[in-house]
């Protein structure tokens, strides 16, 4: 195809990056070259950063990047930088804070004005390519950009170099000493405060899922199972699964719900929200055994290796909201399509259960008027249903599989979202440890060695292809191309992968992985000075600042999952070093831990794995028994989320004890499957039994 504009992006392999390559603006990746050409030609930054399946990044590219006026004025007046925020999260979570610290909010696209020392003077979200509401537009906002740099060079540089400072203040908070107390009965109540009790989630609207903050209720409830927290969670699980944030068609959720109800959703699907909700309804599972969570939990398996699994076992990283320049087109049905496609008796079933109308069943945000299309949702479970229909549920639930496969079908002839195909390791991380959880939770389930063996093809790809020989973790991966040092989220999401990877197949291949992903860890991460990890390795490329976070946005901060990873790795090799250095990670954050726990839900369910009761279960017999599985079967279906499992084998023995010098003494006793339960440091009679096992592991 002939293109009239080709910018450098062309050479790029981020999806964002290419959908950028053809613009008039004269767009350069993050690089020397850029800044090296902003120093020559005396010239500020413009630094856009986006991801592929960002609604208002593909906004501002058709309305202001394509546009020849405005890029004439870009390309005039700046050196231009497109990042993609998911190949760059450190450039992007250093300008994103600097936004916040500005504008006092944030969010992509991202605009950023800044020196040829990548100090910025400017910041911004989406921009407007004409003025509107009183509001700059990029038209008049260029020009006025170039007179400042150029007659009025002392202000930008002065404002640059405050700017600067206080970005590196922010990162030299004195640790506190200590924590607060009872931190995760804080995060209980700030959860219950904020609640909806009707339609679950602890906010009006926008609603996001943020799968941890369910699982750390329900380890809260499994501390004090006379709290609130588990109806919390079951009920998010429920109305969220019910609602359009579910895709009833062809599995998988979507981004976000623009509504109380989880009616409407942001539309886009990320690799992470699906790990992150595979291990919440896994867990939820093992708590309250929904049968509806086993469903839900199966049918995101499914969707994430039929729509999002690279033919070498690595997991892709998001589907677009868009299709056709516009947002949901994909996903919604008119009632004319419904009946077309079903016919008369199938359609007027799937449509009252589903809830279509003729003109719509949802408001466009922008207008509030009725979209002539149907998001598929649920007002009441489906027993609930079956009976106001005074059908039998098996014959409701056939006969709606069979117009959903129909509808499938029919859907993936439509023009699909954009996949962002490139493959990042810290998500593969989360999405090993998701199907890791959801194999051993559904140990019964037809689909568990499925779950098993997509997460053993991701961890094999990662490891032999993301992984150098110097040990250390390489972040992209897309077409053969493997680029961008790794950072701690990285490391850390790894690091649980294999640590649930281990407790899922025993082979102690993943452990050691664990073990030498955490010692790269350790070497390269650390704040020898302060405690916890910076989020870039001490070889990379250095930026204005070395960011420390600990905040769970929509992914668990590495800080908090290090903490957790420490925890297991202490009760596994018995080097309580390990304990100490998550205690210090937790105390280099005390202030903002302190401040508002509930937002550092991860860094909660470290807390209550250190101070709370905690088990080291040893197994020791042969792999493929009967009572080896039994034991097994017993552990895995339960909920226990402070507890580490290993399994001593004959053959595994020695190299087991290298690692866990205390299973060196654990033999099996009577000839027969012999499990050791520890408690708190102190540890039961070992039993040949699985009942006497079960009362140990429950007691």
């Amino acid at each position: 195809m002939e293109h009239q504009f080709t910018n450098r992006l062309s050479q790029e392999k981020s999806p964002y990056l290419l959908q950028h390559a053809h613009n008039p603006v004269d767009w350069y990746p993050w690089g020397e070259e850029a800044f090296e050409k902003a120093v020559a030609e005396d010239k500020p930054i413009f630094l856009s950063i986006g991801y592929s399946t960002c609604h208002w990044c593909h906004v501002m590219e058709h309305e202001s990047f394509e546009d020849t006026t405005v890029a004439e004025l870009l390309n005039d007046a700046f050196v231009n930088i497109k990042v993609d925020r998911e190949e760059r999260p450190d450039v992007d979570d250093i300008y994103m804070t600097v936004c916040q610290m500005l504008t006092g909010q944030g969010g992509w696209p991202l605009t950023i004005i800044m020196t040829p020392q990548k100090k910025a003077f400017f910041a911004a979200t989406y921009i407007p390519k004409d003025d509107r509401f009183g509001r700059w537009g990029l038209k008049t906002m260029i020009p006025r950009v170039k007179d400042y740099w150029k007659n009025e060079r002392a202000k930008a540089d002065d404002s640059a170099n405050e700017i600067a400072i206080a970005l590196q203040r922010t990162q030299r908070e004195a640790a506190e000493a200590e924590l607060a107390e009872g931190l995760p009965e804080t995060a209980l109540e700030q959860f219950s405060a904020r609640y909806d009790a009707v339609y679950g989630g602890f906010s009006d609207k926008p609603k996001f899922p943020t799968p941890h903050n369910l699982m750390f209720l329900l380890r809260s409830h499994s501390a004090d199972p006379q709290t609130n927290a588990l109806e919390m969670v079951t009920n998010t699980l429920t109305m969220m699964r019910r609602g359009g944030l579910y895709d009833h068609v062809g599995f998988g959720f979507h981004r976000y719900s623009t509504d109380r109800q989880w009616l409407l959703p942001h539309f886009e699907k990320m690799l992470y929200d699906q790990a992150l909700l595979l291990m919440a309804y896994a867990e939820a599972y093992q708590v309250s055994p929904n049968q509806r969570f086993l469903q839900t939990a199966s049918e995101i398996a499914t969707y994430v290796r039929r729509d999002m699994t690279d033919e070498n076992g690595g997991f892709y990283s998001a589907e677009d909201a868009d299709s056709e320049g516009e947002e949901g087109k994909f996903y919604v049905w008119s009632t004319e399509e419904a009946e077309g496609m079903l016919g008369e008796e199938l359609a007027k079933l799937y449509m009252a259960v589903y809830n279509f109308e003729p003109e719509g069943n949802f408001l466009e945000e922008a207008t509030g008027h009725k979209m002539q299309t149907n998001i598929p949702h649920l007002q009441h479970s489906l027993e609930d249903i079956a009976t106001m229909m005074k059908r039998s549920e098996s014959e409701l639930a056939t006969e709606l599989e069979k117009a959903r496969k129909m509808l499938f079908d029919v859907r993936e002839e439509r023009i699909h979202p954009l996949k962002d195909d490139k493959i990042l390791t810290d998500w593969n991380g989360l999405m090993i440890a998701a199907l890791c959880k959801a194999h051993r939770a559904f140990i019964d389930h037809a689909d568990s060695p499925l779950f098993l063996k997509s997460a053993i093809a991701s961890s094999e790809f990662i490891l032999d292809t993301m992984k150098g020989k110097d040990g250390r973790l390489m972040h992209r991966y897309r077409e053969e191309d493997i680029a961008i040092s790794g950072f701690l989220d990285d490391y850390a999401f790894m690091i649980w992968g294999l640590l649930e990877l281990y407790e899922s197949t025993f082979d102690l291949k993943y452990l050691e992985a664990a073990a030498e992903l955490n010692s790269v860890v350790l070497a390269d991460f650390s704040d020898a000075e302060d405690g916890g990890f910076f989020f870039t390795s001490e070889h990379a490329e250095q930026l204005l600042v070395r960011k420390k976070d600990i905040y769970d946005g929509a992914i668990p901060s590495g800080n908090s999952v290090m903490m957790l990873n420490l925890l297991r790795l202490a009760k596994i090799t018995g080097n309580t070093e390990f304990e100490v250095l998550a205690e210090n990670t937790a105390k280099s954050f005390a202030k903002t831990i302190s401040h508002y726990p509930s937002a550092q839900s991860m860094s909660m369910m470290a807390l209550m794995f250190a101070s709370g009761s905690s088990q080291e279960i040893v197994i020791a017999g042969e792999p493929d028994s009967p009572e080896t599985l039994a034991m097994l079967r017993e552990v895995r279906k339960r909920f226990l989320p402070n507890a580490i499992v290993l399994l001593k084998t004959e053959e595994n023995a020695e190299r087991l004890a290298a690692i866990a010098p205390f299973t060196k003494d654990l033999q099996v006793k009577k000839g027969e499957t012999t499990a050791y339960v520890c408690r708190n440091y102190a540890c039961g009679l070992p039993t040949n039994d699985v009942g006497k096992m079960v009362e140990l592991l429950t007691e």
